[in-house]
């Protein structure tokens, strides 16, 4: 393997399936140019930046490539270097396996490699974030080059850069560095094991960059897919980076496919309509847009129905989208997860998440345009913040999507499964008094809730 054996090579190659380390070690053939070897000045074959850039060029930024280079170049192989700034064949594999079949521990220098330089025993989290801005930006430009965005049209959503920074922002306030907000290695190594969005974005920006296409190692599903939405009229609050961020924190992940239920940019502004539209549709996502700007809202994890009582259940959740990026989740004080009333006289009538009546930590009044975030000093059932610019805010946009299967294709699915001895219980008590032997009935797959 180039200029000579590596055993740290060969160990990290053995990661890979045997059909799966030709094509792991062809990548470095089909990217290498010629360069002198240190050793015995005959030529050996080296990755230079510029042949990187050509290949990553469409999904990555120059500053992202360059990046990627130096995670690269801090690789001790195990064997001599070419002259030069070139990469050999053995830091490309070593660099490969430990970013696709890699662990906390050996992913955690690279990154700060290419966040700081080669060299560098810690780096500070404006670092990090800088970094992690190159790659969130990275990752959502080789999605789209790569025909991975599952429907979602950026052009018609919002404000990708804004989302980028914002996303970059959280995952870096996930760091816990010292009090001088410096990050060595065993800080790094804790971000990402608890942080499995950075392993995913390395993953997809590496595998896709460098045109991997493991059999065993697809590229990382980033997206839900957007089964609905009238493109062509909406004005999205949703961003690419803002999905990458909420669908993970939902039940179903990535898995659960959204539908468009409700936009003031489409619907009109009038909170019959969103009730109308949203009601008895499953899991749904709340978007809220006040005149200051703040965005935000919350997940509610159930079927949304005009009661006078709270509903919902502890995976409900609100979130703020900017001015930062944030999820807050149950805290276990109280069950007011969820409340939805209309045409009450004596009871508060609008859509509210957590905390009380006229305190909650999200509130739209059933008269269209206003709302309150009372959270002094935190929404008691999701501790969360203020969310809006304004405690009592003014509306500007509302959007609602639906996430995972309609209830009624979900019941369909439920009814084709059933035996004709479940739809009609006579029959089967017929056939048992006439002697007939019901033969399917000890080979048929137990219920879910029977297992």
């Amino acid at each position: 393997m180039g200029n000579s054996d590596s055993v740290v090579a060969q160990k990290r190659l053995a990661r890979f399936r045997p059909d799966e380390r030709p094509v792991i070690k062809g990548i470095f053939d089909r990217l290498h140019e010629p360069r002198s070897s240190v050793s015995s000045g005959k030529p050996t074959k080296v990755l230079s930046l510029d042949m990187l850039k050509m290949t990553m060029g469409k999904m990555a930024s120059e500053s992202m490539i360059k990046r990627v280079f130096q995670g690269m170049h801090s690789i001790d192989p195990g064997v001599p270097l070419a002259r030069g700034d070139g990469i050999i064949q053995e830091q490309l594999v070593i660099f490969l396996a430990d970013i696709l079949r890699g662990t906390a521990e050996e992913r955690a220098p690279l990154v700060l490699a290419m966040a700081e330089g080669a060299k560098a025993t810690a780096t500070t989290t404006e670092q990090i974030r800088d970094f992690m801005e190159d790659l969130v930006s990275a990752a959502v430009q080789t999605l789209a080059h790569r025909g991975h965005l599952r429907a979602w049209q950026p052009d018609r959503m919002g404000d990708g850069p804004q989302g980028v920074k914002l996303l970059a922002e959280q995952l870096t306030s996930e760091l816990k560095s010292s009090d001088q907000n410096m990050c060595d290695i065993p800080c790094l190594e804790d971000w990402l094991f608890r942080i499995p969005a950075m392993a995913m974005f390395l993953e997809l920006l590496i595998g896709e960059g460098l045109g991997v296409g493991l059999p065993s190692c697809p590229p990382p599903t980033l997206l839900p897919l957007c089964r609905y939405a009238p493109w062509s009229d909406l004005s999205c609050l949703l961003n690419i980076p803002l999905l990458m961020f909420l669908s993970p924190q939902m039940p179903a992940g990535h898995s659960a496919p959204w539908r468009l239920l409700f936009s003031t940019s489409i619907h009109g502004e009038s909170f019959t309509r969103l009730v109308c539209n949203c009601k008895s549709k499953g899991p749904t996502v709340l978007l809220v847009k006040d005149t200051k700007g703040h965005i935000f809202g919350g997940f509610v994890s159930q079927s949304l129905e005009v009661k006078p009582q709270y509903q919902g259940d502890s995976r409900c959740f609100l979130f703020s989208v900017f001015p930062y990026m944030r999820v807050y989740t149950c805290t276990g004080y109280n069950n007011h997860y969820m409340y939805l009333n209309q045409g009450q006289q004596t009871l508060p009538n609008g859509l509210g998440m957590g905390g009380q009546h006229g305190y909650f930590g999200l509130w739209l009044d059933s008269n269209f345009g206003h709302g309150h975030s009372k959270a002094r000093p935190l929404c008691t059932t999701y501790g969360s913040p203020q969310l809006s610019g304004d405690e009592d805010f003014i509306l500007d946009t509302v959007e609602v999507w639906g996430v995972g299967q309609p209830p009624e294709e979900q019941e369909e699915q439920d009814e084709k499964k059933k035996s004709i001895l479940d739809a009609d219980p006579e029959i089967k008590a017929m056939m048992e008094l006439t002697g007939k032997t019901l033969h399917s009935q000890g080979l048929r797959e137990p219920e879910e809730d029977e297992r």
